[in-house]
């Protein structure tokens, strides 16, 4: 598997503090002001980046990363421009690892084996593809493993002792633990209910354990990383762009107001122990 992955993660291990993942769709609204946002992440704190790749039928999303994702697409993105991003992320930072995320729609459509081609030649480290369960992992888990990418999955709330072990088989780099039902963006979990939730997962893998799903501010960051290997965080990030796009502002503005709050978040995260 990617190294940058292990090393982004033991770094943090190292600091005694969890990581940050930041998730923002891959061509919002537009092709340079999401590269604008991505390029400034590593400085406002970022440990680790999850670029969404839009499509046109989300199951999973709430209403904010659904018109992140149809502001991106209107604006002309697709799965050649949103490697192309990756490429251009890659010109200046070797060490960040990026996450692709999302359905496997427009990468059946692009062609798997070129997409893990490409994918690797751009600079990807992984990827979470949300309506892939293991039943299918032939169709690109293995594929991408062997490749030496990292496949990234969900667990929930209603992932049982029974299913675990399935979901994890052939999970690498971490686990993405949704600390929720429901859709992207809804409220903040029970703390308390993640702790037992980490400790579980503990108990069946070595892999760092990143919690997602309602994280919005400092005191999040810090209450959710006391608990969990990695805080991740999406919603209050595209809801910043969609601010700046009805406020008309420039990329720079937009970027601006994304890193302002990854800086914050940062903040939190290096609180939480």
């Amino acid at each position: 598997m990617t190294q940058r992955m292990d090393d982004a993660f033991a770094a943090t291990r190292a600091e005694n503090r969890p990581a940050l993942v930041t998730f923002v769709m891959a061509g919002d609204p537009n092709f340079d002001t999401a590269k604008e946002i991505v390029l400034g992440l590593p400085d406002a704190g970022a440990d680790v980046i999850e670029l969404g790749m839009p499509f046109s039928d989300p199951m999973a999303d709430g209403p904010s990363i659904q018109a992140a994702g149809q502001r991106a697409l209107k604006g002309g993105q697709d799965m050649k421009k949103t490697l192309e991003l990756v490429r251009q992320f890659r010109a200046t930072n070797s060490t960040t690892p990026i996450v692709l995320m999302g359905y496997y729609n427009p990468i059946y459509i692009y062609g798997v084996d070129q997409f893990l081609a490409d994918a690797l030649d751009a600079g990807v480290d992984g990827l979470i593809v949300v309506d892939l369960p293991p039943e299918e992992d032939d169709e690109l888990c293995i594929p991408a493993l062997n490749k030496g990418l990292n496949f990234i999955r969900l667990a929930t709330p209603t992932t049982d002792d029974k299913r675990l072990p399935q979901v994890l088989a052939n999970t690498s780099g971490f686990v993405y633990y949704v600390s929720m039902t429901g859709i992207t963006g809804s409220a903040l979990s029970n703390p308390t209910n993640i702790s037992a939730a980490v400790k579980r997962l503990n108990q069946h893998t070595d892999l760092p354990i990143c919690v997602g799903f309602g994280i919005k501010t400092e005191a999040d960051a810090k209450n959710i990383g006391a608990q969990a290997d990695g805080v991740v965080v999406g919603t209050v990030l595209v809801n910043a762009v969609a601010d700046s796009v009805a406020a008309g502002e420039s990329a720079t503005q937009a970027a601006d107001r994304v890193h302002t709050i990854v800086r914050d978040l940062a903040r939190g995260c290096r609180a939480a122990r």
